[in-house]
């Protein structure tokens, strides 16, 4: 009889290591799945954290560069503005030298 507990004991242990073994493994696998889930996650994470860095940086510079065209156009106005003064003075002078000279 106690052979026979033995016996049994022996089989009840290798049908629990075979179950053990069996959902270890599925365990393992769920939980390699959730750690390449969470990986895959943190990639796409700092995918879009890299997507918004390269757009600011892209709508800084576009900013800078209106920044500069404004600057340039108003420039250039203030040129243009300039040569008009210079040639409505020059014209001013031709025209007093003209005076003087029938006088």
């Amino acid at each position: 009889m106690e052979n026979g507990f033995v016996i049994l004991s022996i089989v009840a242990l290798l049908f629990l290591s075979i179950y053990g073994y069996t959902y270890g493994s599925v365990a393992l696998a769920k939980i390699k799945q959730k750690k390449a889930e969470k990986k895959e996650l943190m990639n796409e994470e700092m995918r879009l954290e890299e997507r918004k860095r390269k757009q600011a940086m892209r709508d800084e510079k576009l900013r800078k560069q209106n920044k500069r065209r404004e600057e340039i156009k108003h420039e250039l106005k203030l040129l243009e503005e300039m040569k008009r003064n210079n040639e409505r003075l020059n014209t001013m002078r031709v025209e007093t030298m003209k005076e003087k000279k029938v006088s």
